[in-house]
């Protein structure tokens, strides 16, 4: 089992359990409603910056692939070159 299908288990659960935990609470429904929101708005802001997050890091390697690539097309290019002039 990979580590991250075990943390979206557990993460998973974690909610499970945090829902269940407070519709079982001797609160009104109100209250219960009130913090079910909160617990969403929280929740979807946690999403929000983590998927921001994923999607920075996966700009910078696509950035950094790129750099990569144009100096390796530049070195094989030079020596491309090179190599012809040495034939001629």
């Amino acid at each position: 089992m990979s580590v991250t299908r075990f943390l979206a288990g557990f993460a998973v659960g974690a909610a499970i359990g945090a829902v269940t935990g407070i519709l079982l609470a001797p609160k009104s429904g109100e209250e219960t409603r009130e913090m079910l929101g909160d617990m969403a708005a929280e929740i979807s802001k946690k999403a929000d910056a983590r998927v921001k997050d994923i999607q920075k890091k996966a700009d910078d390697i696509v950035s950094d692939v790129q750099e990569k690539s144009e100096e390796i097309m530049s070195k094989l290019n030079d020596m491309l070159g090179k190599k012809g002039e040495n034939e001629a």
